[in-house]
């Protein structure tokens, strides 16, 4: 099931970003740019096999793999969010969340602090006071400002901790 689903195209962004010049790889693509990704993926430490510049099952199993820590629709396609989430090494073009927020993004944010283990009540997508609590709860024993405000700092760190406690597990649908 794929996590948030944002369009592959950004917004507001400057022909100058690497990502935006990138084509679109899949299952099946060759080339260098297949080489590239499989140096990022390397990178990014969810990628372990041979650098070939062939995008097979193990290359999708591992774009898989990082679209689903970074929160992106786990399709294994490889568009502009992805590249640029490949370059950054963070999740990208997530929204800022707060207090009474309502959408897809806010079951996620609760999704992954069921797991991180500060969010113990069911998932509504309302983000509300047990919600605000939870997000304070994360940011405190992050080491983050604890503002209860879901950013990019946030979902930086809510990405690794999400990876490290439950690297194989997909994210409820949204949207």
């Amino acid at each position: 099931m794929p996590a948030l689903l944002y369009p592959e195209i950004a917004k507001n962004r400057t022909n100058t970003r690497f990502w935006l010049k990138k084509p679109i790889l899949q299952l099946g693509s060759v080339g260098t740019d297949v080489l590239e990704l499989q140096k990022l993926l390397t990178r990014r430490g969810v990628y372990t096999g041979p650098i070939g510049g062939y995008f097979d099952m193990s290359v999708r199993d591992a774009a898989i793999a990082f679209q689903h820590r970074v929160f992106l629709k786990e399709d294994g396609i490889v568009g502009a969010l992805t590249w640029e989430a490949l370059d950054k090494g963070a999740p990208v073009n997530m929204p800022i969340l707060r207090y009474g927020s309502k959408d897809g993004a806010v079951i996620t944010l609760q999704w992954v602090l069921q797991r991180t283990g500060d969010y113990q009540v069911s998932i509504d997508g309302d983000f509300g006071d047990r919600t605000e609590a939870a997000v304070k709860s994360f940011q405190e024993s992050h080491g983050l400002v604890v503002d209860g405000i879901v950013g990019e700092e946030t979902w930086n760190a809510l990405s690794l901790a999400h990876d490290r406690v439950h690297s194989r597990e997909r994210l409820p649908l949204s949207g």
